[in-house]
Order: C-alpha cells, then structure tokens, then sequence
C-alpha cells in the first residue's frame, strides 16, 4: 500500500498495490502495523455499507460531536464517488480546509477521515457502493451536518443539474467555528 498524505492534518490516501495476472488482481487494503505506523488508529469497531442507486446521489456533510468523534477508512467497492472532507478541528492548522478525491472500484483507493471532519461525497456512477470502517461505533445524539454547500468551505463539487439529497442533508445549517 502508499500512504499518500492529502492537505488536510492526518488525512491519508491509500492505494493498493495490486498483483495482478490473468485471473484479476490481489491487493491488501488495510494492514495494522502500516495504519499505526503513520499514527492512524487501526482499531475498526463497525463497517457500513451505503448503496446508491443513482448518480448525483449526495450525502453530506457527516460528522459525530466529541466525545464521540469517528475516525473512518472509506472505499468505493462498486461504481465511483465524488469523495469530500472538511476540517471541522478549530486548533488544526488546517481548519476549514477540504480536500476532494475520485474512490472507484477500478483505482481501490481509500480514503482516512480522522476524527473531527465532516465527511460526504457524491456518486459519479449508478449503482455505487460504499464500504466505511469505522474507528467509533455510531451514536445516533452525537450525529451532526454542515452544509455540502456552505460558502465558509466553498467546495467545488462535479457539476450536475440536480443532485438527489435527504431533507435531513438539505437542512443542515452553515458551519459556524
């Protein structure tokens, strides 16, 4: 695997190296020792899975309140996204900066959210699968959003004519830190 370092304090870029041949590929895509050794905590306490059945499908922008911030390890598994995060950390040089990258099912990247950024992305392909694993179970109270379009991050989506969101999504309001 290469540890590829995005602009964002402690975000990572993984990618696979595959082994390939005339039956497909191999690639391992998550080894313990490698995460901990760039200071990832390796702990994985939930994996989900979030399928689309639309492009332009928007989800966004996610994150969990301390105490119960969540680490995450995200890949396409089938179809491609848009994926997106924010720096919400108010002490992290970084601070509402984003970074935006292609996850397909061809590249198998992956992308390390650490805990304190809103996640999201937008699906480039019908049928697109997402696989997260989680470093922090879920707790529904601690379930928070910003804005996928507020002008504090000005994030420059893919343009589309109409993205498909949730109310809930829709309705989340500006960041204000």
């Amino acid at each position: 695997m290469r540890f590829v370092q995005t602009p964002l304090a402690g975000a990572w870029l993984i990618e696979p190296d595959r082994i390939e041949d005339d039956r497909g590929f191999f690639a391992r895509t998550y080894d313990r020792e490698q995460f901990a050794a760039r200071g990832i905590d390796p702990a994985v306490v939930q994996c989900n899975t979030s399928f689309n059945a639309r492009a332009a499908t928007l989800r966004g922008m996610h994150f969990q309140a301390p105490p119960h911030a969540e680490p995450k390890l995200v890949r396409c598994t089938r179809g491609a996204i848009f994926d997106v995060i924010v720096d919400l950390r108010p002490a992290s040089p970084t601070h509402r900066a984003w970074f935006g990258t292609e996850l397909t099912e061809r590249n198998g990247h992956a992308l390390h959210v650490p805990a304190g950024l809103a996640h999201g992305f937008q699906t480039l392909d019908d049928d697109s699968e997402v696989l997260y694993m989680m470093g922090h179970e879920h707790v529904p109270g601690a379930a928070m959003g910003v804005r996928w379009d507020d002008p504090a991050f000005a994030i420059q989506w893919p343009g589309v004519a109409e993205r498909i969101m949730s109310e809930r999504d829709r309705g989340y309001p500006d960041y204000v830190g």
